[in-house]
């Protein structure tokens, strides 16, 4: 008698799981911005989402964990597995040779992932002083933006067109503190300014706190 193989897709069944994973993160994002952090239970984001609530804690682990998914998905656009500083808008910013134009091309792109990612990030900030298991996802965030403006800042040193003076450390830092979500929260959500006139704002304010105005274009 003849043996007959099962074979598998495996690339099915992965495109399955990642639509599955997509529908929690999803539901958890609708729900944390409707319900808040505190009240959304993983049940009820299985019930959105259309699957276990088991399946969810497979996936994700934790409550917490699955509001640092929700973050990650909502500032790259989607879930495809490819860094942001891997994709076109960031390899464009490192191949223009002006620091002036890289920090032009950076804001808008930077704006939209906060237009896109505020409510999330406040919702774990705030989350934190409630349910101190939030407090580890927050200072996650926080080092990851160190990390990526620790990358940025050594890309826009290297051109050696900042101001006199300026070190690594420093232009870090700044940065750092520029693209916080709190500037976004005080000036879009509180003072209700465009995300047009943010953004150009927050590109004039970077250009002006890294760049020497003698050189300007």
């Amino acid at each position: 008698m003849t043996e007959v193989k099962r074979t598998y897709d495996a690339s099915g069944r992965q495109e399955r799981a990642r639509a599955r994973q997509r529908a929690v993160v999803l539901a958890a994002r609708e729900l944390f911005e409707q319900e808040g952090f505190r009240a959304t239970t993983i049940a009820a984001v299985a019930k959105a989402a259309g699957v276990s609530a088991e399946s969810v804690y497979k996936g994700f682990g934790t409550k917490a964990a699955l509001a640092k998914a929700v973050f990650d998905q909502v500032l790259a656009g989607d879930d495809e597995p490819v860094p942001v500083a891997e994709r076109p808008e960031s390899l464009a910013i490192q191949a223009e040779p002006d620091v002036r134009r890289k920090i032009a091309l950076y804001v808008p792109g930077l704006a939209h992932r906060q237009e896109q990612s505020a409510k999330v990030q406040i919702l774990i900030r705030d989350g934190r002083h409630t349910d101190d298991t939030l407090e580890e996802v927050w200072q996650k965030l926080l080092d990851e933006r160190l990390t990526g403006m620790e990358m940025m800042a050594r890309h826009l040193v290297d051109t050696g067109q900042l101001r006199a003076g300026i070190d690594h450390p420093e232009v870090r830092d700044l940065l750092w503190t520029y693209i916080a979500v709190e500037q976004y929260e005080l000036l879009v959500l509180q003072r209700r300014w465009s995300l047009d006139r943010y953004t150009a704002w927050l590109t004039q304010a970077i250009t002006a706190a890294l760049c020497d105005p003698s050189t300007n274009n």
